[in-house]
């Protein structure tokens, strides 16, 4: 089932800091490196970010995956993070998050998603909702990033 998270609420908060460092930690040893911006984030800077998280969660309360969210421009929404326990993988969690997302605010008429170039099924998941890449750029831990746009 996918709700909001109240970022008020500990134990919320652990599991995405614990599920963002398993996920992220992945990636980076996917794409070559060993610091990872995503990695620095700790308990108190994943409450205070300003996103908007969405989760999956179990029944037992446990957190499968999330996506968080942040409109930095009115009519704009810039996806900041979309990551799924790695025991989860490819059970279409993450491409369930994304389309809960995007039709809760359907009101929105940019989305904007980031991505390294090189996680190819984070790409292609972006591709297969129709976003489109609009840029590349290198990013401060070395590892190319696209960023994907999607009309509304």
């Amino acid at each position: 089932m996918i709700v909001k998270l109240p970022l008020e609420d500990a134990d919320i908060v652990e599991q995405l800091w614990s599920m963002q460092h398993q996920a992220y930690r992945l990636e980076a040893e996917a794409v070559g490196l060993t610091e990872y911006p995503p990695l620095t984030d700790t308990f108190d800077s994943i409450r205070s970010s300003g996103d908007v998280f969405y989760g999956d969660l179990e029944q037992d309360g446990e957190l499968q995956g999330a996506i968080g969210v942040r409109s930095e421009i009115p009519g704009e929404l810039l996806i900041t993070r979309l990551m799924v326990q790695p025991d989860h993988l490819r059970q279409g969690i993450g491409r369930s998050l994304l389309r809960h997302v995007l039709t809760v605010n359907e009101d929105i008429r940019v989305f904007k998603v980031t991505a390294s170039s090189l996680n190819e099924p984070a790409t292609r998941l972006y591709r297969d909702f129709g976003f489109e890449p609009i840029q590349t750029f290198n990013s401060a831990a070395g590892v190319e990033l696209t960023l994907f746009r999607l009309n509304g």
